[in-house]
């Protein structure tokens, strides 16, 4: 995943304003993508796009990418699985006020914390379901 991470940080040329690049964490935190774990704001993402656009939000405001990752692969529809992105980055400083908007509108979970949950609990009930079946037959 270290590979994810340099590419992500040799693209990020852009420049954004702070201004511009607070509103676009706001809504991403309004739309649970964007959360706050202690010092350090995570964000996931099915869109590689967004992950440069978050890098150059954070660039932006003063702060730095930790890591990319690639953590999951999520059904979208039947028929199509994606591959789900987490960023781990930190802002250094103090003067910004988006851990507060966070308290305020924010969530613990992404929005797709649900759907990977999900995915392990059926794997996990499937198989002992699939156990007692071929015990009756």
């Amino acid at each position: 995943m270290q590979i994810l991470s340099e590419s992500l940080t040799e693209r990020v040329e852009a420049v954004m304003l702070p201004p511009e690049a607070e509103k676009k964490m706001q809504c991403w935190i309004r739309s649970r993508h964007l959360i706050c774990s202690r010092n350090f704001f995570i964000f996931q993402t099915v869109d590689y796009a967004a992950l440069e656009r978050f890098a150059n939000c954070i660039n932006a405001l003063g702060g730095s990418v930790i890591s990319v990752d690639s953590i999951d692969k999520i059904w979208m529809g039947n028929h199509r699985q994606v591959i789900l992105y987490q960023v781990k980055a930190s802002l250094h400083t103090p003067c910004h006020d988006l851990k507060q908007y966070w308290i305020k509108y924010g969530s613990f979970y992404t929005r797709f914390s649900s759907q990977i949950g999900d995915a392990k609990s059926m794997a996990i009930r499937s198989i002992p379901q699939a156990n007692a079946n071929a015990k009756t037959n």
